[in-house]
Order: structure tokens, then sequence, then C-alpha cells
């Protein structure tokens, strides 16, 4: 905080003063000599208590009351975390020490009474649990900081700037990996010029290494982490360096100063934020093709969230409300589409081989086309209701009636991109949507888009109606993969083909000595006979399972299977005949025949 002083001297010239009376006045009582200022002190020096000791400064307050709430969610992870929950010992004060009285007015809300005191000083617990990249953790060897379930926020004032100390445990590294900007001189403490900005800065402190930058455009990248373990660290960030190239060619403008991966350590998961990334890592993961390839598309579906949601979002994915859910029907695309990007910008990298690229719609395809709940939730609905279903869409028994965006998101942005490079003859493409939505929304009316925005700049980009594609987002019609594929050139095989054996429809785990009914498939032959998930299989054919595969290995279709299960509280017994389970492979290849357009369509797609 800077506090700005006045001297007047007796021997100032009248005149002089005088004249100067009203632009000292208007200075004075606009800077922040009577301004509020918000600084947070975190400790961490007993890591080995895994809790952190916050403490909160604030002054220049002008109400007899102040609410400070947590948020109940964190932006880029769509389900409610209860965060306050973890919050122990609040205790406010006033600057002389006396301890002022507060309520708990909502879960998430502690309303302090100030008694009129102009500066107010809190401290909490915050007590952490297991490693992930939307939740606090603290250890003896690295701290990780969600920040918006650690800072409290003042009611109605997310505008206000924040300063934040960090008082890490002595023996670690004192590089803070973070997307914050520090104070000069101050190397541990740390500036936000508001809170949305805060919450979008994860943090991480400890026994941590520093990869060596790159710089791309001359704006310096950095890869922090934790226990990353061994893999080859200068062709890793050098294919890094490679991938952010790519996909900021896409925009062609990069809007931060400096941006930092940072790798919690092993585990599953990430969340994207302005100019950092939170991230699971682990190195092992590099050591092979198929591990490495994951790693570098999960990368670069972080990375380009700096754009595609961050900047480029749905009008009702920011400003936040922090008290509740923020529902979208647009994660098809925020998600969907940096999916998409996520393949384009490795394959464009030289990461990645032609047969892996087109392997990887396939494999988008499959994973919804195959499953019921392609034909009871629409791309549109999934994004919806993610607080319900789960950030992937499948849960308990809803994997029968739900999708995920991220799997259909990404084939209606391939099929996007293909309509309109069909449509423009290979001009225009995806790209120049993004970069539209870019510049007209986020750099001009620094807003989010509508739906109907969103549609119309598309067939701007198009010259055309585009109403098919959207209907296929909003609907669970029946999508016409060969037209659009056909664009560029690749047919797809649509047909059903019948899978070997007998189809009972069930998966089922081990759980201590019972074999437990996992997932029931809709209109299944154990769906029928009223099967469900949670289920014990006690028996099947008078033998006690152990697994499953076995079981269903020479079983015909039609054949009567006798079971024992275990279900509501009592023993039940039915009899289930087999029936036949057919599947599509959505296998892609190349047209024989391609036109000239086709073939040019698809040769600029692949990058060749």
């Amino acid at each position: 905080m800077v506090i700005m002083e006045y001297d007047i001297l007796s021997s100032i010239d009248m005149l002089r003063f005088y004249k100067g009376m009203i632009s000292l006045l208007l200075l004075f009582f606009s800077n922040t000599i009577w301004a509020q200022s918000i600084a947070y002190t975190v400790r961490m020096e007993n890591p080995q208590n895994h809790t952190y000791q916050v403490s909160l400064t604030y002054t220049g307050l002008t109400s007899s009351v102040l609410e400070l709430k947590m948020p109940v969610w964190t932006p880029g992870y769509y389900q409610l975390m209860n965060y306050a929950k973890s919050v122990e010992g609040f205790e406010a004060s006033d600057e002389a020490g006396k301890i002022l009285p507060f309520e708990k007015s909502t879960p998430s809300t502690w309303q302090v009474r100030t008694g009129g005191s102009k500066t107010l000083k809190v401290k909490y617990q915050v007590r952490t649990g297991m490693s992930f990249v939307a939740s606090n953790y603290l250890d003896e060897n690295r701290a990780y900081i969600s920040p918006a379930g650690l800072f409290l926020y003042p009611r109605g004032q997310l505008n206000q700037k924040v300063m934040v100390t960090f008082v890490p445990d002595s023996s670690w590294n004192p590089r803070i990996a973070t997307g914050l900007d520090s104070l000069a001189g101050s190397p541990k403490t740390y500036i936000a010029p508001n809170f949305d900005i805060l919450y979008d800065s994860p943090i991480l402190i400890g026994k941590t290494e520093e990869l060596v930058p790159f710089e791309v455009k001359g704006i310096p990248h950095y890869f922090v982490g934790y226990n990353m373990g061994e893999f080859d660290r200068v062709t890793f960030m050098t294919d890094l360096k490679k991938i952010v190239e790519q996909a900021s060619q896409v925009i062609g403008d990069i809007p931060y100063k400096h941006y930092t991966f940072i790798a919690i350590g092993p585990g599953g998961g990430g969340i994207e934020h302005l100019n950092s990334t939170a991230v699971s890592f682990s190195g092992k993961q590099m050591n092979t093709r198929s591990g490495k390839l994951k790693m570098y598309n999960f990368l670069a579906h972080e990375y380009f969230h700096h754009y595609n949601v961050k900047r480029i979002r749905p009008i009702e994915l920011g400003p936040f409300d922090y008290d509740q859910k923020n529902k979208t029907k647009m994660l098809w695309v925020s998600e969907g589409f940096t999916v998409y990007y996520e393949y384009m910008a490795v394959k464009r990298a030289g990461l990645m081989t032609d047969e892996e690229l087109i392997k990887a719609f396939q494999k988008e395809i499959q994973s919804y086309e195959n499953k019921p709940g392609h034909l009871f939730q629409s791309a549109t609905q999934s994004s919806y209701e993610t607080w319900e279903d789960g950030p992937f869409g499948r849960t308990g028994d809803e994997v029968n009636k739900t999708i995920s965006y991220y799997n259909k998101g990404p084939v209606l942005g391939a099929m996007l991109d293909f309509a309109i490079r069909h449509e423009t003859h290979n001009k225009k493409s995806l790209d120049d949507v993004m970069r539209l939505l870019y510049q007209q929304y986020y750099q001009k009316k620094q807003r989010g888009f509508t739906e109907d925005e969103f549609r119309k700049g598309c067939e701007r980009i198009a010259g055309t109606s585009l109403q098919e594609i959207f209907d296929y987002a909003s609907t669970t019609q029946e999508i016409n993969y060969p037209k659009y594929f056909g664009y560029a050139g690749l047919a797809i095989d649509t047909t059903t083909k019948a899978l070997a054996g007998g189809w009972l429809g069930i998966n089922a785990a081990t759980k201590g000595d019972s074999l437990l009914i996992t997932n029931v498939e809709y209109e299944s032959p154990a769906w029928k006979a009223g099967l469900r998930s949670k289920v014990a299989i006690l028996e099947i054919d008078d033998q006690r399972p152990t697994a499953l595969d076995a079981i269903w290995k020479d079983r015909k279709v039609g054949e009567m299977v006798k079971m024992k299960v275990w279900q509501n509280g009592k023993i039940k017994e039915i009899t289930v005949t087999l029936g036949q389970k057919g599947t599509k492979d959505f296998t892609l290849s190349y047209l024989p025949q391609a036109s000239p357009l086709q073939k040019e369509i698809l040769q600029s797609w692949l990058g060749q």
C-alpha cells in the first residue's frame, strides 16, 4: 500500500497556495490515505499440519458491518466445492486488538460488526485434504493454493485491489510459481488488481523445480513443478514451445506479459487461468509414445483455454457470481472446441501424425455415439447440466442418459471447420471464427457473446447458414457424418456391426469379497431384468463369480442365465436371456475419389 503524505510549509507563497488548493484537495481525497486496502498474509511455516494460517488486514472501513465471503466454486471447474467447510478459527479484531463480534449468516459468509473501526484484522485457518487442482493442499514438501478456496472477499467489493504476502517453510525453494505479479523489491508479496484476477491465479511453493524457460514473441513462458520424475526436459520444453507457438498463431495475439505452467505433482486434472495453468503432471508419462502424446494434448488444451473460455467466452462465464452455479449452454464450444484445438495445435507443431489426428476424432465419435446417452442429451444440455452430471457428464446410472461435451464438442468443431472450408472454397476456416470472436468481443466489446452472436459469427465467416450443425448441437437428432467429413475428403463407416457372444449389458467390479454392478446399459437384457448399479452379484448359474470376463467368454445369444443378487436389502433370483450387442466403429479413411477441393481441404487441415 502506498500512502501519500503532504507537508505544506509555512514559507509557501500564499498566492501559490490558494491557486493550488483545489488541486491539492482533489489529490488528497483521491489517493490511498483514506482509500480502502486489503492485504493478506499466508503462513505455512509448519506445513506438516496441513493447515494454512491466513490473516487479513482491511483498512478504510466505512460501514458498521462487513460481510466476508468464501466462493463456493472456482472458475474452470464447474462443480460446487464448499470451500468454507475447511475454514476454522475465524477471529476478527480492530486496529487496537479488540475482538469484534461476528456470525455466520450463510454457510460461506462471515458477518463482522466493526463497531465503527476503520481497520479490520481477521485471522483464520484453512485445512487441506487431497492434492487436486481445484483444492488447496499443504504438506512438508509443497503448498498448492487454489485461491478461491483460501481468500475471503468483502461482499460487493470484488473490484478491490489485493496484496498477498506468502511466508513459506524456510527449507523450500524461494521460487513462487503463479501468474500474479510480484511487488517490486518484495519477492514474496504479490499484487492482484481485483479478486477475479486473484481467484484466477493459483500458487505453487515448495521443493519445486523450474525448467529452462522459453520465449514466444519475446514473452517468457515458465514451467515449474513438483516431483516431476525422470524425462527428457530439454526435448519437452522444445516441444512445448512449438505447441505454444502454434496455438497462439490461431489468434495472432498474445494477451499476457508472462505465462506459467504449474505442475502440482502426479495425479489427474488441470484448470486453465488467464496467464497460467495448474496441471497434474508426471514425467514418467513422457517416456512412451502414447503417454507423451496424451500429455502434449493435455497441456495444449489447458494452454489454449487462455483464449477459448478466458477471453473468448460465453456471456454467462464472466463476470462471475462466486455464490452459486454459473450455468451456460455453450461448454460444447468453450471446452469442446478447446479439445479440437488441442489436437490441431499438437498436429501443427509436428508432434502428431496424420493417422493419429484422424484416429483421435474417430475415438471422440465412438465415445458418445456408442453410449445410450446420445439419444437423450444434447451437447447444449450436457453443457448446462454439468453442475449436476459431473464435469465429464457420467456419474452412476446417469451414464445411460448423458454425454460429455468434451467428446461431442470437438466433433462439432471439426464439422464447423469443414463446412466453413467447403463453403469458402478453403479460403476461411474455424480459425477465422476464433479470431473474429477474440477481436469483436474480447478486444472491442470486452464481454462475452450470446448463443445467437456465436452462431452469427460462424455464419458470417462461412457466408451461409450453418443451422444444421447448430441443430446437431441443441438436439439429439442423428448426425450426417459422411456429409461433413466428406467435405475434407474423409469417408466414415457408420454401419452397425454385431459383436461376438451373448450380451448381458453390465459392468462389475470387486469390492471386498463382493462383485458389485457398476453400470447397467440402458435397454440391455440386464436393464430389462431390473438390475441396476450397486447391486451385488452373489451367484451366476449356481457359481460364485469373481469376475465377469471369464463367465461371458463362451456364452451365446439366446442363452438363459440364472443370477442370484442382493438388491434393495434382500436376495433375489432372476433369469436373463442374453441378447445381441451391436456397435459402430466410425472408422475414418481417405475418400478414394476425392475432388480437387476435398483434397485441398484435407491437405490444409492436416498441415501438409
